[in-house]
């Protein structure tokens, strides 16, 4: 089992763009989704997938468990999901010893870019870069589950 803890954050400025370490694509699936538990399943680079079970614990912090699973399990899977998915390249970017990943979300939720910071302990205190906007964490509004599902935010949308 592993504790997931991170805090998430809308993304306004463009200075991420200039030293990303590495990228990916990745179409996210919800095989499952009841309350605060989820099953999703990704699809990397269109290369390797794995599967994901989350539940919550608090606004920060939830336990996650994670499989690697066949890429043709991994495309039923998405096909099962009746729509539930979210398309998105993810960029990665080290910073005063913490790792920050850039989510910029394409399709129905082009332009949408949000940055998550993975930490040891809900007291740490990653530097925040100037490229952040508002902070997110814990909004289910702003989960994959839900902008799978229900799309952006009315905040958001133009």
């Amino acid at each position: 089992m592993a504790l997931e803890i991170e805090r998430k954050f809308l993304v306004e400025g463009d200075g991420w763009r200039e030293a990303p370490e590495t990228t990916r694509h990745i179409l996210q699936a919800y095989v499952a989704l009841d309350g605060d538990t989820s099953v999703r399943v990704r699809i990397y680079d269109n290369r390797h997938a794995r599967l994901t079970v989350k539940f919550g614990l608090s606004r920060m912090s939830r336990d996650e468990f994670e499989y690697p699973v066949p890429l043709d399990d991994a495309r039923r899977m998405v096909e099962a999901s009746r729509g539930r998915l979210v398309e998105k390249t993810r960029y990665t970017i080290s910073l005063d010893g913490f790792v920050w990943e850039i989510d910029a979300y394409e399709g129905a939720l082009a332009g949408l870019v949000i940055a998550e910071v993975e930490m040891q302990s809900e007291t740490d205190t990653p530097t925040l870069p100037d490229w952040l906007g508002r902070e997110v964490t814990g909004d289910s509004a702003w989960s994959n589950a839900t902008l799978a599902i229900h799309g952006l935010p009315a905040e958001a949308r133009p």
